[in-house]
């Protein structure tokens, strides 16, 4: 698979991270099971984008790779709220933050496997 489509589901694979937690939240909210079985759907779906673009499955690097998207994804979306509301100084530092994370997640790819 070529980075360009790898990218691609990184951010497929951070849009369904969101779901997952949005879907978590109204559970809460509304005290509604049938949005587990929503939930459900939509974490194996995640999960199998991500056994696509993993590469590291040493120790607890599936986790920390879908941690590290997450957050490259939260401080992405913190980067547009800030940028919104006029604090580009701080929406600037946020989005370099986010590519530095992003970047880490493939640092993490590469590291699978090797001694």
């Amino acid at each position: 698979m070529d980075l360009a489509k790898e990218q691609e589901l990184c951010m497929a694979v951070m849009n369904l991270v969101a779901l997952e937690e949005h879907l978590a939240f109204t559970v809460s909210k509304t005290k509604k099971g049938k949005y587990i079985d929503l939930y459900d759907a939509v974490r194996k779906m995640r999960s199998k984008y991500m056994r696509m673009i993993v590469k590291n499955n040493d120790g607890e690097m599936w986790c920390a790779s879908k941690h590290t998207l997450v957050a490259a994804m939260h401080l992405m979306e913190s980067g547009i709220k800030f940028g919104s509301s006029g604090e580009k100084k701080r929406a600037m530092g946020l989005f370099d933050d986010a590519v530095e994370t992003y970047k880490v997640f493939w640092l993490i790819q590469e590291m699978g496997g090797k001694k």
